[in-house]
């Protein structure tokens, strides 16, 4: 059944659809308004591997929310969610993890190669349609840690290549001791000389400085599919699939959740909802 219809879409979200579950449990010494990854957290979805060299994701991944893949014309859409968190105002983000690397470390000054190009991956696990619009404009860039860094606050140089084939430098603050899960975005650090121009691949990465500890740490491409804000705690908000804006969910996707904190915890996160096919 293809969706053509608002009833169409009524019947898919009854009968057509794969069920996916959130409850997974707080990560502590987080910075307050900072972004979280969940992937390794506990819980549903499982707890995610710690990536060591750089690849695709895609849905069969332990850490992302597996659906039924779907034979076109038929495609996916996220259709409902819902939510509630032990921390009040935060926000619950539904991304597809496009593609990983891990394995760099906070004790080193030296270049660290990362080699996280999505223009070389765009034939693996449905990659090019997973991006949005080809310049990669709706994919965002993150520096994600696995292991805590060191208790010295550094800034790293994050060498890119843009969608133009350009090569530009991001200068990356961080403060000391980076815990497991956090995010640092490296989308709205692109300099005023790249402006109007997208993240194609993330290069190497450079510390100013040792943090004192090694940790482990990489890089992560990501697309948000939905979100949810949860602005009382221990409530459950929800969204239907106007709310949410009907996303297209392709064949591959590797679903995982990102917090949006409000305080220095990620918050036990607990909800679920429907992705629908048709």
């Amino acid at each position: 059944m293809t969706i053509t219809s608002r009833d169409a879409l009524i019947n898919a979200l009854g009968n057509y659809n794969t069920r996916f579950i959130l409850d997974k449990p707080s990560m502590a010494s987080q910075t307050t308004g900072s972004y979280v990854s969940l992937w390794r957290a506990a819980g549903q979805p499982g707890q995610g591997a710690i990536p060591t060299t750089a690849k695709a994701c895609d849905n069969t991944l332990v850490g992302g929310m597996n659906f039924a893949q779907q034979t076109e014309p038929a495609t996916s859409y996220g259709a409902y969610m819902e939510v509630s968190t032990s921390n009040s105002a935060m926000t619950v983000e539904i991304h597809d993890r496009i593609a990983d690397n891990g394995g760099l470390v906070g004790n080193v000054t030296s270049a660290q190669t990362v080699g996280l190009d999505l223009s070389a991956l765009l034939a693996t696990s449905n990659v090019a349609a997973r991006i949005g619009d080809d310049d990669y404009s709706d994919v965002q860039w993150w520096l994600e840690w696995y292991t805590a860094t060191g208790s010295t606050a550094v800034t790293a140089t994050v060498a890119v290549t843009m969608n133009d084939a350009s090569t530009t430098t991001l200068a990356v603050p961080w403060a000391a001791t980076r815990p497991i899960g956090h995010l640092i975005s490296l989308n709205s650090l692109v300099p005023a000389g790249s402006a109007g121009k997208f993240i194609r691949s993330v290069d190497t990465v450079t510390l100013s400085a040792t943090t004192g500890t090694a940790g482990n740490f990489g890089v992560t491409a990501t697309r948000v599919r939905m979100a949810l804000g949860s602005p009382i705690l221990n409530y459950k908000s929800t969204a239907n699939w106007a709310d949410l804006g009907l996303p297209e969910i392709k064949n591959g996707s590797c679903l995982v959740p990102i917090v949006l904190t409000s305080t220095t915890s990620s918050g036990t996160v607990r909800g679920g909802g429907k992705i629908v096919h048709g």
